[in-house]
């Protein structure tokens, strides 16, 4: 029996995600890792009538300490599959994490970072991490045309510095932190693959673009009202489409060669970008996120 670990998996993608393998004819144990609380309580018993069995970890994904305690209680359940769903963009980037790291990116990447190093050596073979990912961090036309920030790269610790006290808070700043968590995982997917045991292949999923999810709940009520009617939009991504794909890129023997941080964007793979090849960054990446764990 395949034993999948997914986090974020109360609201929008993430739920919609672990509904879909819960309704498999053959569905996985499914270990639900979120705030815990009604939100998680209600999709664990959802998912568990839908045929699943089901495991709960409360955690607060913004504080190590949980993601740490929650690592050793799923390192007793036989997990194969990984899903690092759990996202959030701070609508301000002032805001630390409990242990004082700038939000987007405390809880994009850091948190996922330490979860798996505590994992990873106790995956079940064959074993799967699926990393979120997104291309907001490059511009193109459309996102020029719709002012979404591409990434601003710099050293990893100072990306997890949060902004100074004196700083407004804006769109801007918290795309820009946004993209650079999203760069980040895709950096972090090519180096964990380089170090985790054979048998355990590191993919990262795009899900499309998809305005007005829960991932935006930090962001004034009118940038919220607005992502929800660009949702409505005809072709645009939503948590009911990408979440069966999300599923299908976990569990489905399709997707079961794919290794080296290969990008997913729905149901194709797609190349990155060849800034989000680097191999410098990606071993400075690593040697700070142990400096930022560390001193947590």
């Amino acid at each position: 029996m395949t034993t999948v670990l997914i986090t974020g998996p109360t609201r929008g993608l993430g739920r919609a995600a672990a509904l879909a393998m819960a309704s498999r004819p053959e569905p996985p144990d499914l270990v639900l890792v979120g705030r815990g609380g009604a939100a998680l309580t209600e999709v664990a018993g959802e998912a568990r009538r839908r045929g699943a069995r089901v495991h709960e970890i409360g955690c607060d994904l913004s504080r190590l300490a949980d993601v740490r305690k929650a690592a050793a209680q799923a390192r007793t359940m036989d997990v194969s599959v990984v899903v690092a769903n759990a996202g959030l963009m701070s609508s301000d980037t002032r805001r630390a994490s409990a242990d004082g790291y700038e939000l987007t990116f405390a809880v994009n990447y850091l948190a996922h970072a330490q979860l798996i190093g505590d994992l990873a050596d106790d995956l079940v073979a064959p074993g799967r991490i699926v990393l979120l990912g997104s291309n907001t961090y490059r511009a193109n036309f459309w996102r020029r045309l719709l002012g979404v920030p591409e990434a601003d790269w710099r050293d990893p610790i100072d990306l997890a510095r949060p902004a100074p006290a004196d700083r407004q808070p804006g769109f801007k700043a918290s795309g820009v932190a946004y993209s650079n968590a999203k760069l980040a995982v895709l950096y972090y997917a090519h180096e964990l693959q380089r170090r985790v045991r054979p048998g355990t292949n590191v993919v990262v999923f795009e899900p499309g673009w998809m305005p007005g999810t829960s991932l935006g709940r930090d962001t004034p009520a009118a940038m919220q009202a607005m992502g929800r009617a660009l949702g409505r939009l005809p072709g645009v991504s939503t948590p009911r489409r990408s979440g069966p794909a999300l599923a299908s890129v976990a569990l489905d023997a399709r997707w079961s060669d794919l290794r080296d941080g290969a990008f997913v964007v729905q149901n194709r793979v797609t190349e990155v970008a060849p800034i989000a090849h680097d191999p410098a960054r990606e071993r400075r990446l690593s040697e700070a996120t142990r400096e930022l764990l560390d001193a947590s």
